[in-house]
């Protein structure tokens, strides 16, 4: 368990390391990595019950997550490494040709950590239940916890697979929704509008925590464990982590600019000086 000061140095890092990979390469989704890193951040280092040098696709005796909106790739990685699924200096290879660090999750390369391949959006949630039904079948009390995007919840899949859980009182599950209003052809609201996600989830029989400001470690850190002590109570846990896409690079934030669009060269060395530098270095 790492204290409340050693997440938030990082979660710094984590941000230098995506601003840093997508850039190399040229491609890739900052935004919505940059708005998650508290997030994932806590996730690796203290909610979940995981060991990474003993990972296993199946899971067993193990907390798993399944990220749906797979293009977060940037934030996905850095904390994985950082965590020690793989070592810190592979983060170089992201988004190069035949490497394990490929733009979508892929399972081609046994990447520790990546249980599943992920990109086409919609599908996370329901290959969760799964795993959280299997978990029930085999009597591991561990839980599934998934994540995605706010843009996701237009895919119909999603809606199919929360009405399943919430019939089926599928109650070892936690999915998280990055409530940042933004997706790559504009707002939620311009696009679709999403409505009342929290009465909209209560209807389908979930249990709702609403993190009102996803970017405060200690708030999600509060509302993560709030959403465990739900669980095993005969309900599926819903999670709304309300961020704000871009954070920590003011020229970034609270636009879909970057949702799928990387900084210059030039560009660059300005957003790592907003973000600071950390003793914990670069790769």
């Amino acid at each position: 368990m790492k204290t409340l000061q050693e997440l938030q140095t990082i979660a710094t890092q984590v941000r230098r390391d995506i601003l840093r990979m997508t850039t190399a390469a040229k491609s890739g989704h900052p935004g919505g990595s940059l708005g998650t890193a508290e997030w994932f951040t806590a996730m690796q280092f203290n909610i979940m019950d995981h060991d990474p040098a003993h990972f296993t696709m199946d899971g067993q005796g193990q907390d798993m997550l399944f990220v749906s909106q797979g293009h977060i790739t940037p934030v996905i990685y850095s904390t994985m490494a950082r965590r020690g699924y793989f070592p810190v200096a592979e983060l170089a290879t992201f988004r190069r040709f035949g490497t394990r660090l490929q733009g979508h999750p892929s399972t081609a390369h046994g990447l520790p950590g990546i249980r599943m391949a992920s990109g086409s959006l919609g599908q996370g949630l329901s290959v969760g239940i799964g795993a959280a039904l299997g978990k029930k079948m085999t009597c591991d009390n561990h839980l599934v916890y998934t994540m995605h995007g706010d843009g996701e919840l237009e895919e119909g899949q999603i809606w199919e697979a929360v009405m399943f859980a919430g019939d089926k009182g599928v109650d070892n599950l936690i999915a998280t929704v990055d409530y940042n209003r933004q997706q790559i052809d504009g707002t939620t609201e311009q696009v679709m509008d999403l409505g009342d996600l929290k009465a909209k989830f209560e209807a389908f029989k979930w249990k709702v925590v609403v993190v009102a400001n996803g970017n405060d470690m200690q708030q999600v850190l509060d509302g993560m464990a709030a959403a465990k002590a739900m669980t095993g109570k005969g309900s599926p846990v819903a999670v709304i982590l309300t961020t704000k896409m871009g954070y920590g690079v003011d020229f970034m934030q609270d636009t879909n600019k970057y949702h799928g669009a990387v900084l210059s060269a030039d560009d660059l060395p300005k957003a790592l000086a907003q973000i600071g530098e950390t003793a914990l270095g670069d790769y």
